[in-house]
């Protein structure tokens, strides 16, 4: 299939730059896979859609502010920082800017020398292996100097640091948002539950490799990103019961679809859910054998992205595109700070 199979016309002025006053105030497409038939409602409406003993999967990462501003120590030019996995101790693997000058042994000082960090090596894709040097301690020190790295299409400053995190936020790591999660509110969640839905929490690391463009024409020759993900045997039991019970696995965002999808195994002829932790680089694209998600609650996504493929995976391409036709129409609110999507 062709990149371009997947692109849309999106008016930038669509494009959300800051969240909502409420979170759950977002406006919910329902579209249905079936028959490609969309309806208009409102977040909150989206528990008419679940029934008791359903299970409603969330990934309870937290966003770290993982973009340091800084300058080169010896020459006092600006230069930024931006923390993508941790691979030992105060090692970080990190996208720097500008990266043609920040060769290795190049030293960066943050907040009048409270943190300083040196480049010790290059990595083939260009990002950089960077060592912190600092008192005290690290998170805490992060939290004092650095900020959130909103993606590249949103130009406002945040102003609240938490409407960039869920309400369910817990497992500190990643460099972005799972943004399907920003619609739910503490007491959405809670009626939710109260109807008899499960909740199922798993972790995936949100990496940067999410906004990263496709830069191939065929799709099959895009290689992921690889995230880091966690499913605990309290996560992966709810999930096995709400499937043998003959109910819908409702996932909440396409890095819970990943984590799901890629922690399934086949045991006695049918996919159950393993606990487990380990790196995933699946890609998913119309055309893949889906093992454990029924529903999914997602936000509206970038043109020829890998996210708008795997949605097109489980609704259907025209079906997607269409629905996406209609909000264009419709004036939804798109990416991050946007509007939902819920695909029954």
């Amino acid at each position: 299939m062709d990149v371009k199979d997947f692109d849309y016309e999106l008016p930038e002025e669509l494009i959300a730059q800051d969240p909502l006053k409420t979170r759950s105030d977002s406006r919910l497409m329902v579209l249905n896979r079936a028959d490609g038939s969309v309806r208009h409602m409102t977040f909150t409406d989206v528990k008419k859609f679940m029934e008791p003993g359903d299970c409603l999967v969330i990934n309870d990462t937290k966003v770290i502010p993982a973009r340091l501003l800084g300058v080169k120590k010896e020459t006092g030019a600006k230069a930024e920082v931006l923390l993508l996995n941790r691979q030992d101790g105060d090692i970080w693997e990190c996208l720097v800017k500008p990266g043609r000058k920040l060769k290795k042994g190049t030293v960066i000082t943050f907040g009048d020398g409270r943190l300083e960090c040196e480049v010790v090596g290059e990595i083939p894709d260009g990002n950089r292996m960077v060592k912190f040097r600092y008192e005290g301690i690290w998170e805490e020190v992060l939290d004092a100097l650095g900020e959130m790295p909103l993606p590249p299409y949103i130009t406002h400053k945040l102003k609240d640091r938490d409407r960039y995190q869920t309400v369910y936020a817990t497992h500190e790591g990643s460099a972005a948002a799972p943004t399907a999660g920003l619609h739910f509110t503490k007491e959405l969640l809670k009626e939710i539950e109260e109807s008899g839905v499960k909740i199922a929490r798993v972790t995936l690391h949100v990496g940067l490799g999410t906004f990263r463009p496709v830069k191939v024409d065929k799709i099959e020759d895009h290689h992921m990103h690889s995230e880091v993900y966690f499913v605990s045997k309290e996560a992966a039991d709810i999930v096995n019961e709400t499937k043998a019970s003959g109910h819908r696995v409702i996932a909440v965002g396409t890095t819970s679809v990943r984590t799901l999808e890629s922690a399934a195994v086949k045991k006695d002829g049918k996919w159950v859910l393993e606990p487990c932790s380990g790196d995933t680089a699946i890609f998913i694209y119309p055309g893949y054998e889906w093992k454990l998600v029924d529903r999914l609650i997602t936000n509206f996504h970038l043109p020829q992205s890998t996210l708008i493929m795997l949605v097109s995976a489980l609704a259907g391409r025209e079906n997607v595109l269409n629905a996406y036709k209609q909000a264009v129409g419709e004036r939804y609110r798109f990416f991050s700070f946007g509007d939902a999507m819920l695909i029954i």
